[in-house]
């Protein structure tokens, strides 16, 4: 038992339980394939196995030039960080725009909270679709959606056509809630994920905090359509950027044990070959079947203006449609899934809260904020958002290292939970903290901090969620992610009636039920980090799931 982690009473090597010795450590997908057999990393990195291990052909995405990769990244980061503005861009604006549109500001908001519902449905499409049909398609026709959604929003001249177009906006917006790590895994190898997955992470949340920042410039002084507007402009340049410079990331490739047979195979037949020139006309009791073509042989590199093409016309998964459509709703009720669930998405759901009700908050007494004013706020958690990112993705990293040298060398999991405890901190300040300043009406910076202390905590909990779980589920992480991120069904209905709700209790009583929520959820992970090794076993020996899951 380490640290209180209760150990697995059936199983010696449970799924996510690693030895972390870099010089000894052989994969497990790896373990029968001879060490000379694999590929390592270059220069400094000459000691690290590659995982997962790249196939010979210069097609396969983990052989393309770095620079390639990181243009990639960018090119799909930038676009969730406008994706993720999209939503709450509106907010600070929501008391002028729903007098513009005669209608009441929570009825403004519950258009956001429609968009939310859309947006969480179309994630069980789009993964499976993505997962069989490959990524690009998917991007391509996201981009077009938001942009072509962006002009509808901007030319609406009623609320039904504003609602409509926040709807269909949803379809486009559900891709870049998975895809985007996933495209991290098509591209990268183990050891160079965390980063890339950081700088998504904070493409995401800063374009979720920017947008209110910006979008209350834009409403005061051009008017509220040109938020949409904007975005269009961007969209449009996203659409030629994904075409021309986002390929097909997703690859079928051979396992390193199969490359290494077929290798021998290979050789062995060319031996075969020469020993029997002199027995031409002599029939062999194998001669009906194929060769085995030798892997080492390296596949042309697709010229450019193929990859152009919308989909490559391959598929990759074997499994059937519908058994991957239903495996997102199957993992959410593994205990670690559905405690990740949980804590992303209620942090994420309160943060939310926030850009909803500020409008409603600042611009009357004793603040009187004007509409910039209240872009302003996001400034708070925009900083600290950053602040929290810097911090907590080295800081996980390190702790993990340390934990596991001191458990002789063998990492768990669970270790990634110890930062729950700067959540559990600054969540509670946050959450309290905003209802009791803004009931006791204190001076404008003690809201303001407060929201930001709330955003940081997201900050550190999304390391904390996906790291856990990729580590304990990596071979499913596109599921998990899938039913994670379900959490905008929660989102909806939470924002749906919040205003109502914020102007019938007040702040205090609103902000400390979510407070009191969100102290229940963090307090699962006490829990997790003691039985959390003895559920991951208890999984890991279902027979079913295993083959549901996994073939």
């Amino acid at each position: 038992m380490a640290f209180g982690i209760l150990e697995d009473r059936h199983m010696e090597l449970v799924p996510g339980t690693a030895c972390m010795n870099d010089q000894s450590d052989v994969p497990r997908e790896y373990e029968q394939v001879p060490r000379s057999h694999l590929k390592h990393g270059t220069g400094r990195l000459s000691h690290v196995i590659l995982v997962p291990q790249p196939s010979d052909s210069p097609n396969d995405p983990l052989n393309w030039p770095l620079w390639q990769k990181d243009l990639i990244l960018l090119i799909v980061g930038f676009s969730a960080s406008v994706v993720g503005a999209f939503g709450p861009m509106l907010s600070p604006g929501f008391v002028e725009v729903s007098k513009e549109l005669n209608i009441s500001v929570n009825t403004l908001a519950q258009a956001t909270s429609w968009l939310l519902l859309t947006l969480g449905l179309c994630l069980f499409i789009m993964n499976p679709i993505a997962k069989v049909y490959g990524r690009r398609p998917v991007f391509i026709v996201a981009i077009a959606i938001m942009f072509t959604s962006s002009v509808w929003a901007a030319c609406a001249k009623n609320y039904q056509s504003f609602l409509a177009s926040r709807i269909v906006s949803g379809f486009g917006m559900a891709p870049y809630e998975v895809l985007v790590q996933c495209t991290v895994g098509d591209l990268y190898f183990v050891h160079q994920r965390a980063t890339r997955i950081a700088v998504w992470n904070l493409f995401l949340l800063c374009g979720i905090t920017g947008g209110s920042l910006v979008g209350g410039y834009i409403i005061e002084d051009l008017g509220w359509k040109w938020t949409f507007w904007i975005c269009a402009i961007f969209f449009g340049i996203f659409i030629f950027l994904v075409v021309f410079f986002v390929p097909e990331t997703a690859y079928n490739r051979v396992v390193p044990a199969e490359r290494v047979v077929d290798t021998h195979l290979s050789a062995t037949d060319e031996e075969k070959q020469e020993a029997s020139v002199d027995h031409e006309e002599m029939p062999s009791p194998t001669s009906s079947q194929a060769p085995v073509p030798p892997t080492s042989t390296l596949d042309p590199k697709t010229p450019y203006v193929q990859t152009l093409r919308f989909t490559t016309g391959n598929h990759y998964s074997s499994a059937p449609f519908w058994k991957i459509l239903l495996r997102p709703f199957v993992i959410l009720f593994y205990p670690a899934v559905a405690w990740a669930f949980l804590i992303y998405g209620v942090t994420l759901t309160w943060i939310v809260v926030f850009s909803v009700v500020n409008a409603s908050i600042f611009t009357a007494p004793p603040y009187s904020f004007t509409v910039s004013q209240v872009g302003l706020i996001s400034l708070s958690p925009f900083i600290l958002t950053i602040v929290g990112q810097v911090i907590s993705g080295p800081l996980n990293d390190w702790l993990c290292l340390y934990f596991a040298k001191r458990n002789r060398g063998v990492y768990e999991p669970e270790f990634r939970l110890v930062l729950m405890v700067p959540v559990f901190v600054l969540g509670v300040v946050g959450f309290f903290g905003f209802g009791a300043t803004v009931e006791n009406k204190t001076h404008w910076m003690g809201p303001v901090l407060t929201f930001g202390l709330a955003n940081m905590s997201m900050a550190f909990a999304g390391g904390c969620t996906f790291g856990y779980v990729i580590d304990s589920y990596e071979d499913l992480s596109e599921e998990a992610f899938v039913a994670i991120n379900a959490r905008n069904l929660l989102t909806f209905g939470l924002t749906y009636f919040v205003n109502d709700w914020l102007e019938k209790d007040g702040p205090l009583k609103v902000f400390n039920v979510l407070g009191g929520t969100f102290v229940a959820v963090t307090a699962l992970t006490i829990p997790l980090w003691v039985f959390g090794k003895r559920l991951r076993g208890l999984i890991a020996r279902n027979e079913f799931l295993t083959g549901f899951m996994k073939n």
